[in-house]
């Protein structure tokens, strides 16, 4: 789950972009999101993953459609606010710093919901290692806590880089150049998420 986590993926530039543009504490609520999505695999593979899937097949699309809106929402207006420049401290949160913290969460926990590899894998890696009728709460425990420990860990390891990096490098010419490129990576990730559904 760790390896798995630490792949650059979008759930990963969300947490960076989150953290570098907003600051470390929306990277790690971004990433609270990301696993409590991991957390809902967990669980629905726990209970049976394929046949609940098979139920919630149209749920699952509308989720991936709100998380592509998102990502393709948050892209551009990346792409759009080249002027703000992100100071060498701790960026700070604009006034409404509550709606803010709530997107971020939402945007890792939709994100992560509509990611079909995660279905798979919890799909096919779970009943693999796991046999759902033999576990007991303690192992349901475990599991849960290994899950919140690896894939939290991770993806707050890329917030905390993340914000390091904003920090080290503060000056304007290098935000100019990289809030396009993490808006273009934002919009085509959520086209990638359109064209997949």
């Amino acid at each position: 789950m760790t390896l798995l986590a630490a792949i650059p993926s979008s759930s990963v530039a969300l947490v960076v972009i989150r953290a570098s543009t907003m600051g470390i504490k929306q990277g790690v609520i971004t990433s609270l999101g990301v696993v409590a999505g991991d957390l809902v695999f967990v669980a629905m593979a726990l209970l049976g993953l394929s046949a609940l899937s098979e139920q919630l097949g149209a749920f699952f699309v509308v989720i991936r459609y709100l998380a592509a809106g998102y990502l393709i929402w948050f892209g551009l207006n990346l792409i759009r606010n080249q002027t703000h420049r992100i100071p060498q401290r701790e960026p700070r949160l604009p006034a409404d710093g509550a709606r803010a913290t709530s997107a971020s969460f939402l945007s890792g926990f939709l994100l992560t919901l509509s990611d079909i590899k995660a279905v798979l894998f919890y799909a096919s890696l779970f009943p693999a290692f796991i046999d759902p009728i033999t576990l007991r709460n303690v192992d349901i425990a475990a599991i849960f806590g290994i899950t919140l420990f690896a894939v939290a860990g991770i993806k707050i390891l890329y917030a905390v880089s993340a914000s390091k990096m904003v920090k080290l490098s503060g000056r304007l010419y290098f935000q100019t150049k990289a809030k396009p490129v993490a808006g273009a990576m934002m919009i085509a990730t959520g086209g990638y998420l359109l064209v997949k559904t």
